[in-house]
């Protein structure tokens, strides 16, 4: 067992060195304006976002079961190459065609990570240490990433006003150096007893895990929270810059708060987990954040404290849902059903941000936030009466109950 008192163990500590490596802190402060630097109009800038959400999708559960197949390290290795040459491609990119290319090579990354990160995790804390210490493991890694991410967002304008290419050359240079780390950070023995998950077991696998209890009401359950709070990261500019009365110098330093706090909360994750319980935590967090996203409509100052209550609730459910599905996946198609719970996540995105969009120009970003709360509560609420999310109706093995 994991003490809290000691140095967690030297396996720990590559694995939070690796979440140092992991961060875009260089440039995303500057990456729009770096793109209108380089010729690209806004709807081109949304055309990339939507390709690369596209390949985000379409990549989840092919990747998810790469990484079930070739291993956990493995595919983590591939997204890193992929994400450093997205990134360092940025320095010589100058047409629209060079930047959709480098989109999808990093969608494509992000999509090696996502289910593969947290499956090497929960198996080498199974095989090596204890598997319930995943949360605390998971949310402190979170938090080591988020403080780096905020110190390097503070380096962010400085390099620009030195030279636009400077934050995508060092953002590129820290993604290589995960490298390394990821080389030095040993395999799971994630296929068991000689067992081989093969293309044909994904499928079955999928379904049996997705579509029954416990796992099908708290995916879609989550799906919705992430969602509403995806997009309701388009409005937080204009509703800060405007009702909230910013400057747009402000910006940065604010963003370094919302940053700042999501890593205290991820630190935190899993004593909050202890606090409410698992399934409680799943629930009354994303419910908190809906039931204040209304406040902001009736009293508009209060909207950046509702800004800083949902990045540090995302932080803290984060972890949290992920060790929630590894308990209820099984060992051999692990990854490719973390992979197929984010895929739900970003089709939940899919509709909600253009909606959320359209009533913001057909009325104020206060009403859309306003909108996604009561969307999510209603939703929400037909999931609950539906399937209590985050239940535990799942036998010993981690498969999913009759």
């Amino acid at each position: 067992m994991l003490s809290r008192e000691r140095l967690p163990p030297r396996i720990i500590l590559k694995y939070y060195l690796y979440q140092a490596t992991a961060t875009f802190g260089f440039f995303w402060p500057v990456f729009t304006i770096f793109l209108l630097d380089r010729g690209l109009n806004y709807t081109q800038i949304g055309l990339l976002g939507s390709i690369s959400a596209a390949f985000v999708v379409v990549g989840e559960v092919p990747t998810g079961y790469a990484g079930d197949r070739i291993g956990r390290r493995n595919s983590l290795l591939v997204g890193s190459v992929l994400l450093a040459l997205s990134v360092l491609g940025f320095l010589v990119a100058e047409t629209f065609l060079a930047f959709a290319v480098l989109w999808v090579l990093w969608a494509l990354g992000l999509a090696f990570r996502s289910g593969s990160g947290d499956a090497w995790l929960y198996e080498t804390l199974e095989e090596r240490l204890d598997e319930g210490e995943f949360t605390r493991v998971r949310g402190r890694g979170g938090s080591v990433n988020q403080w780096l991410s905020a110190a390097t967002m503070l380096a962010a304008g400085a390099l620009y006003s030195y030279d636009p290419r400077l934050p995508f050359l060092a953002g590129g240079l820290l993604l290589a150096s995960s490298i390394p780390v990821l080389l030095s950070m040993p395999e799971t023995n994630h296929q068991q007893d000689g067992e081989t998950f093969t293309v044909l077991d994904a499928p079955p696998v999928l379904r049996e895990q997705l579509t029954n209890p416990p796992l099908r009401s708290t995916v879609l359950y989550l799906a919705l929270f992430f969602g509403i709070v995806n997009a309701a990261d388009e409005f937080i500019q204009p509703i800060a810059t405007g009702p909230a009365g910013l400057s747009e110098t402000a910006l940065g330093p604010l963003y370094a708060g919302f940053t700042v706090l999501a890593a205290v909360t991820s630190y935190f994750a899993g004593d909050v987990e202890e606090l409410l319980s698992t399934q409680w935590a799943l629930v009354l967090v994303p419910g908190l954040v809906g039931a204040f996203f209304v406040v902001p409509l009736l009293l508009p100052v209060a909207a950046l404290p509702v800004f800083f209550l949902m990045k540090s609730a995302r932080t803290a459910v984060a972890p949290i849902a992920s060790g929630y599905v590894n308990d209820h996946a099984g060992a051999a198609g692990r990854a490719t059903v973390l992979s197929a719970a984010s895929m739900v996540y970003a089709l939940a995105r899919l509709p909600l941000k253009p909606l959320a969009g359209a009533v913001a120009d057909a009325t104020t970003p206060l009403v859309a936030i306003a909108g996604l709360g009561g969307c999510f509560l209603v939703a929400g609420s037909l999931v609950f009466a539906w399937e209590r999310p985050g239940s535990d109706a799942a036998v010993g093995d981690g498969q999913p109950a009759d």
